[in-house]
């Protein structure tokens, strides 16, 4: 089976892209691309909880719906979210109604916090765990890595909820920790330019 679709310049790109017409300007312009700001961490940590048991067109589908009820996923503001901010956001139908996603959420951004005090920032923290060059593997093939584990793990340790190893690793592959377009993807080598490129915090 191929693991690639044409797009519509004729260029092979990774075969999810094609599912939805909504998939591809996300896998040409951000899935992969490095991410060092703590807030656009945030939001795509956030949003990958969010998927848990669900699709990634549903989640793709309400992002700007949930930007808008969190806020631009400010962490300072949510880290001050009451009950009732929770209760409200139970009420909105533009986002995934699930109480303890929410939740999450909210806790997550008071352990961001935390966590920028003792390390200077979330993105200096989730860079340590970029995986070294010759252990990685076919793009693709795997939903969980040592990397990924080690992260979830810790990251639990701290009181952060919904961070299991798979979030984490998909959490990896969209803010451009790894590069997991197939290696025909015509974005894969825009991705490796921009990873080489990429100072990573703290280097």
């Amino acid at each position: 089976m191929s693991e690639t679709i044409t797009g519509p310049d004729g260029k092979s790109r990774c075969l999810w892209c094609g599912s939805v017409a909504e998939f591809l300007p996300y896998h040409d312009t951000e899935w992969g691309f490095p991410v060092r700001d703590d807030q656009q961490l945030f939001e795509k940590l956030s949003l990958e909880a969010f998927q848990c048991g669900l699709s990634w067109r549903t989640i793709l589908a309400k992002r700007e719906n949930f930007r808008a009820a969190f806020h631009g996923f400010d962490i300072d503001r949510i880290a001050r979210f009451t009950r009732r901010d929770v209760d409200r956001l139970l009420g909105n139908e533009g986002i995934v109604r699930h109480r303890g996603k929410i939740d999450a959420v909210v806790n997550n951004a008071a352990r961001t916090q935390e966590l920028v005090k003792r390390e200077g920032s979330l993105a200096a923290f989730v860079w340590r765990y970029e995986p070294e060059a010759r252990s990685r593997v076919k793009p693709q093939s795997q939903s969980t890595s040592a990397e990924s584990i080690a992260l979830s793990q810790d990251l639990k340790k701290m009181g952060w909820k919904f961070v299991g190893p798979t979030t984490v690793y998909a959490f990896m592959q969209a803010m451009g920790m790894i590069n997991d377009h197939v290696e025909s993807c015509v974005i894969r080598a825009r991705v490796e330019r921009a990873r080489r490129q990429f100072k990573r915090p703290g280097s």
